[in-house]
């Protein structure tokens, strides 16, 4: 599709065309199936059969006799309201866009998306299945009371069919292939059927209302039978009262289903209303109470012609029976299609010429005479009622999801709900099943949930939209509102990292520490794409989405990931670090890989890694993950080839981060790194097998400048709350930080421990737990240019009086810059300082964390300063090179 392509296309071949996966049985004639199913035919006619059933014939008497008018109008008030409640929401979902087979499933699926779609379809499928083994023992019964011979009473003329188990499961299958061939024809012939059906019921029902007004006083023999309580009276009333959604699975027969539902179902609803009260009223006012308890089927011994009821009954339960049979096959044809389940229902997908599913008319058919075998049915009638009304509740949250969403393409035409109806449904629906059964709720409810798992876990990805997205949005939105970034406060600092990767293949490594490093703060994967979108025919960016996404998945790390296309390298670090984020959630940190003559590794290598998009078929088992990958994340570049990014314009990109207020970090030789070694190992290497934990190595001063060897500047304290946030992540909880102080032999014993000691004591106030070891460097500084020189490098009064501030020197210090003389600054000094580092005795740390200076002002000395810093953190290992410009700790409550 192009902009050019309608706006209905989307709409019509969303809904018509199958998926990918779904092969064709017959040259795509099942895709192309005619729907010809009316308003009355298709959902009228279902939905009073699905209603009325047997209850209106058996039931009435029953509620009426034994909780009385008023209780009975009341009941069916309630289960009125439940119904309506749920009638609504069904409009309303059924009115927002093209519809198809699956009924509440396809509803439910393409609202909550595939995890509850898939659950309350496979509970729909079995609801249903039961609900055509319950009327169809229930019709053999009728039968077996009126023609059946009876085991004790002597037989009348007409009792000629003999009693037993197996003759009523031979009988109960007989119908049941009735049902299965008038459904395996097809849904018209289905119409047919279940019109002639409801041409004979609305026949009976009329007999019935006349009769109440022209038959004469009677005697009738009665039973004897004992009463029930109300729950029960209730629970009774309201299993035979269910509306089966039958228009919602005939979905893909209908001619029209946004216009037929909502006319078709209000209007049916509202004639079984009042039906049953009509029914109600004059059964109270004409029939004597202790008739209407006892005789369950009153309605034909006071009828003018007892044999058309039985007629009725036997036509509303052959109709109920074939309605879920149909039902059934509908949901199991459309999971199936879905592919939820894999290969497990591949055959159910199989249709006729004309588009009739057979294959899981058959599969349904199978079922029910499985369920037939139980031949209990109250049991039954109790999980059919708790299955729909979970449907329904369902059915309920997923139009207050998409309510709630406020999503701008839900705009249904039917828009006689709210959010309260919605949820009101919910509600109704969960209580009426705890009050019908509560351990067959509690275990529906338990079910559902562990589809909803396997599904979630074991399913295929889907591209139908999920809800919750929409929902995390909404919420979303609203609280980055109220995140004010004119209330940040110090104490409530958190590391909120921009990750700048040139290729993902040789950065993962960097990538898992990185998000260890953030904690509960923001993590951003930033990439910046060379060119110009003035030379490109469309926007190259959003196809390399995917893949990014995929690496985030795979690297179980949690971070956003920002690309931008751009002339250049520096020009494009400069817009991501100008927008990325949203209000209070902005990056504050600036981390770049180290700029050196090391040649990257690919580590992807050798791992295939799934696509969250619509080209799953790259990622088969098979395939070569570098050909995999190629198009998105091209190959790691070679030692013979030119980077994108020359040595003046990496150091730009720090001096930008710093102007700009940003902390910036150097992270080098992480593809030495390897997490899930370092934090199993712990430090059993070199002979300390005895320790545990990861060890973190910090060195607090700048090391290039031995005059500042002040340990409470702002960089000093940043780096300190780095490594303390590290040390924080439940991954690293174990890891022992090693604190250096660098100090001179020419001075006592006692002023090297008062220093330790003030160091100590600032850890202390700012809650950091750390080892501090003292480290001689006569040698070291003795090379540097100034002692050379003869200055002195003790610290002056101010310095000292600054040392004991440490919370003023946190807001007021500036930045540390780069030694002017850095001409004098040799590399036998970096080198030293260098054998300084890597020649600590102990374990050797998993990390490094260094000061990084800042860069100086003239640019003609920034290749000088990168040499430099190479030849400071030249074979340590992973290290990270850290400049902080922003205060990050507080002693202050």
């Amino acid at each position: 599709m192009s902009e050019k392509t309608p706006l209905l296309h989307y709409r019509l071949t969303s809904s018509d065309s199958p998926p990918a996966n779904v092969e064709s049985t017959h040259s795509g004639s099942k895709d192309k199936s005619v729907q010809k199913l009316g308003v009355v035919f298709g959902v009228v006619v279902p939905t009073l059969l699905s209603m009325f059933s047997v209850v209106v014939f058996l039931r009435i008497g029953f509620v009426v006799g034994q909780a009385g008018l008023y209780q009975s109008i009341a009941m069916f008030l309630v289960a009125y309201f439940i119904i309506t409640l749920t009638v609504l929401s069904i409009c309303a979902i059924s009115t927002n866009g093209a519809l198809d087979a699956g009924g509440a499933y396809y509803m439910i699926s393409r609202a909550l998306g595939p995890e509850f779609g898939g659950s309350i379809g496979i509970m729909f499928f079995f609801a249903n299945v039961c609900g055509s083994a319950l009327y169809v023992l229930g019709l053999v019964e009728a039968i077996m009371s009126t023609f059946g011979v009876p085991e004790e009473a002597v037989a009348g003329p007409h009792q000629v069919l003999p009693s037993g188990y197996w003759w009523s499961l031979l009988y109960a299958t007989t119908l049941l292939l009735l049902c299965f061939v008038v459904c395996l024809v097809g849904t018209h012939i289905y119409a047919k059927a279940i019109f002639i059906i409801v041409i004979i019921v609305a026949a009976v029902l009329a007999t019935i209302f006349i009769n109440f007004f022209i038959a004469k006083p009677i005697v009738v023999v009665l039973p004897n039978s004992s009463g029930l309580n109300s729950t029960r009276v209730s629970t009774a009333n309201y299993t035979g009262f269910q509306l089966h959604t039958l228009e919602g699975n005939l979905l893909r027969d209908l001619k029209n289903p946004s216009y037929s539902i909502p006319r078709g179902t209000l209007a049916a609803v509202l004639t079984t209303f009042l039906t049953y009260n009509l029914l109600s009223l004059l059964a109270a006012w004409s029939c004597d109470r202790h008739l209407l308890q006892k005789d369950y089927s009153f309605l034909g011994d006071i009828n003018v012609w007892p044999p058309l009821v039985t007629i009725g009954i036997y036509s509303s339960a052959m109709s109920a029976a074939m309605s879920n049979l149909i039902g059934a096959s509908r949901i199991l044809y459309a999971l199936a299609k879905d592919g939820l389940f894999g290969g497990v229902l591949a055959l159910a997908k199989k249709t006729s010429l004309s588009g009739n599913p057979w294959a899981s008319v058959l599969a349904s058919w199978l079922l029910v005479q499985v369920v037939l075998f139980a031949g209990k049915l109250n049991t039954i009638a109790s999980i059919v009622t708790i299955f729909f009304l979970l449907v329904y509740a369902a059915v309920n949250l997923a139009c207050l999801a998409l309510e709630w969403a406020s999503a701008p393409n839900f705009r249904p035409s039917f828009r006689c709900f709210t959010w309260h109806t919605c949820a009101l449904g919910i509600l109704c629906c969960l209580v009426m099943m705890f009050l019908i059964n509560a351990i067959y709720a509690f275990a529906s409810i338990a079910f559902m949930l562990l589809l909803l798992m396997l599904i979630h876990y074991l399913g295929p990805i889907s591209n139908w939209g999920y809800i919750s997205q929409a929902l995390i949005f909404h919420q979303v939105r609203k609280y980055l509102l109220m995140l004010d970034a004119r209330k940040d406060h110090v104490k409530f600092w958190r590391p909120q990292l921009l990750l700048m990767v040139a290729n993902p293949r040789s950065c993962t490594n960097l990538m898992t520490f990185i998000n260890d490093l953030k904690k509960s703060g923001l993590l951003v994967l930033g990439h910046v794409k060379l060119g110009l979108l003035d030379g490109l025919p469309s926007d190259p960016l959003p196809s390399c989405y995917d893949s990014w996404l995929s690496l985030v998945d795979h690297l179980n790390i949690k971070a956003f990931v920002n690309l931008t296309l751009s002339d250049s390298v520096r020009h494009g670090v400069q817009n991501l670090l100008f927008i990325t984020g949203f209000g209070g959630m902005r990056p504050n940190t600036l981390v770049l890989g180290f700029y050196d003559d090391c040649t990257p590794q690919d580590e992807l290598q050798g791992k295939i890694l799934l696509s969250t998009g619509h080209d799953l078929d790259a990622a088969s088992p098979t395939a070569d993950p570098r050909e995999q990958w190629s198009p998105f994340f091209p190959y790691v570049r070679c030692a013979e080839e030119l980077k994108d990014l020359p040595d003046h314009e990496y150091v730009s990109l720090i001096a930008d981060a710093v102007k700009m207020g940003k902390n910036v970090t150097l992270a080098r030789y992480f593809n030495q790194f390897n997490r899930v070694e370092v934090l199993e190992s712990g430090m059993k290497v070199g002979g300390y097998r005895g320790m545990t934990g990861p060890f973190v190595d910090v060195w607090p001063l700048n090391l290039l400048q031995p005059d500042s060897r002040g340990y409470v500047d702002t960089c000093s304290l940043f780096l300190l709350q780095l490594a303390c946030v590290l040390k924080e992540s439940r991954a690293w909880s174990q890891a022992r930080l090693r604190l250096f102080l660098c100090v001179e032999s020419a001075r006592s014993l006692k002023e090297k421990e008062e220093e330790a000691k003030k160091l100590r004591v600032m850890l202390k106030k700012l809650r950091i737990s750390a080892q501090v070891q003292m480290v001689e460097w006569d040698q070291v500084v003795a090379l540097h240019w100034q002692r050379r020189e003869g200055l002195n490098l003790v610290e002056s009064a101010q310095n000292v009086e600054r040392r004991e501030r440490p919370d003023e020197e946190c807001q007021e210090d500036g930045f540390q810059a780069f030694p002017n003389n850095d001409a004098l600054l040799t590399d036998e000094y970096i080198c030293a300082v260098n054998d300084l580092i890597r020649g600590q005795a102990g374990p050797q740390p998993a990390v490094r964390f260094l000061y990084l200076p800042r860069p100086p002002a003239d640019t003609s000395r920034y290749r000088a300063y990168l040499h430099q810093v190479e030849v400071l953190s030249r074979d340590l290992g992973p290290t990270l090179l850290i400049h902080g410009v922003t205060p990050v700790v507080t002693t202050v409550l």
